[in-house]
């Protein structure tokens, strides 16, 4: 424990996802220590983060546009959605430099534990989506965890009887893990080898 407003900024770095008491500390001591950290540009950075950027209004992307650039770039195929539960999933989808498709964010997982239903999701606004007659297929792509799989047997469940070919990303993601760790080469083979589900079925 330290004294006052250090104690503050690590409280406050430590809320941050991923960052643990010790890594808070380190960040602390490192802004305290560097003569050289600009403090008043992190801030700036902060502030145009919070007052420009928002989520696409067709996908749920981020950007500072309506409307993300990937929605909005006419080389896209529109007869391919990949649903993904996060913002980060859709930069790691991207790096591999396969999919030539949309992509429709979540935003979460389903977790009952923590009050997370369909409701929470942005699953009304994916079947919306669904009424253009150009979407041929749905790729799910939530991460190979259990709140992941749960959330891809509900998406298949819903999905299948509205008659639009449902796939799943096959082998080369390790169960247990997240889509933003995994390399190109990984997430590459996982599209290529995907398996379509179609009327109970799985390929």
């Amino acid at each position: 424990m330290y004294d006052g407003v250090v104690q503050e900024l690590i409280d406050e770095l430590g809320r941050l996802p991923g960052v643990g008491p010790k890594s808070a500390q380190r960040i602390a001591f490192h802004i305290i220590q560097t003569e050289s950290f600009d403090v008043s540009r992190l801030a700036h950075v902060l502030q145009t983060v919070r007052d420009r950027v928002k989520f696409c209004e067709i996908c749920g992307n981020v950007g500072e546009q309506e409307v993300c650039q990937i929605c909005s770039d006419p080389r896209r195929s529109q007869a391919v959605i990949c649903v993904v539960e996060e913002p980060k999933d859709v930069v790691a989808i991207e790096r591999t430099r396969e999919f030539k498709g949309l992509y429709h964010v979540l935003g979460g997982a389903l977790n009952p534990m923590n009050g997370v239903g369909p409701d929470q999701l942005r699953i009304k606004g994916l079947l919306s989506r669904l009424q253009d007659a150009s979407v041929e297929e749905i790729i799910i792509a939530t991460d190979p965890n259990v709140e992941g799989e749960a959330t891809a047997t509900y998406l298949i469940r819903t999905l299948q009887p509205l008659g639009i070919h449902v796939s799943r990303l096959a082998s080369g993601l390790p169960v247990g893990g997240d889509l933003e760790f995994a390399d190109e080469m990984t997430l590459g083979r996982a599209f290529e080898g995907r398996r379509r589900i179609d009327s109970g079925r799985v390929d």
